[in-house]
């Protein structure tokens, strides 16, 4: 049992460490706002990885990998991480927070943030065509015990990845003055729009595959 956590929050580590959109978005959000508001963009992420996990082991990865479903969420996920991009670099400049000053942004907000970046179509195709397989693999026993050590493994790992990476940052934060933390903010946008990009040419990929 002792093995079978330990052996899932590598795999939470291993869900969380790649850069994508959650991590972008924390990244931001902490070097704006400080450490609480990186971590609770993650937690919003948390809240719907662990809806995830539930719904990937009682049959959602089967429904998402039909051909035609995932080619309309390639389209979602593309247009969706075009607008983030966009309203990153569009708002740059706006809510920054230096280190010791009172950010003007509520926890809740960057709560919700979290929430709304991970529901989006390319994070639900990032987990179905990669870590689907693997989730269901893993839960390929019945036993309901078995079921919620692997499912805590998986997201104590993303939690211990999204402390270890709010720490990083924040010291960064610290010695970084108002303009850097705006360009962050703008590369952060420049990356979620590169996403975009490759979301648009796995949907046209995956259009010319339904015509032959």
């Amino acid at each position: 049992m002792v093995t079978l956590f330990l052996t899932n929050i590598l795999l939470g580590l291993s869900i969380a460490l790649p850069v994508g959109t959650i991590t972008i978005e924390m990244t931001k959000q902490g070097l704006k706002n400080g450490f609480m508001h990186g971590w609770v963009v993650g937690l919003g992420g948390m809240t719907v990885d662990l809806v995830l996990i539930l719904l990937l082991y009682f049959g959602l990865a089967s429904v998402l990998a039909v051909p035609i479903i995932q080619t309309f969420l390639w389209l979602l996920g593309a247009l969706f991480l075009l607008y983030v991009g966009y309203d990153s670099i569009k708002n740059a400049g706006h809510g920054i927070s230096l280190s010791g000053e009172k950010s003007t942004k509520s926890l809740k907000s960057s709560y919700f943030n979290g929430l709304l970046v991970a529901v989006s179509p390319g994070n639900l195709v990032f987990w179905v065509s990669i870590f689907g397989p693997i989730l269901i693999n893993s839960f390929d026993a019945s036993n309901t015990i078995n079921f919620l050590v692997i499912g805590a493994g998986i997201l104590i790992g993303i939690l211990i990845h999204d402390i270890g990476l709010m720490t990083i940052i924040a010291g960064t934060r610290k010695v970084l003055n108002t303009r850097y933390i705006q360009w962050a903010s703008v590369l952060a946008g420049v990356i979620l729009i590169g996403f975009s990009v490759y979301f648009f040419m796995e949907f046209y990929r995956s259009v010319g595959t339904l015509r032959s």
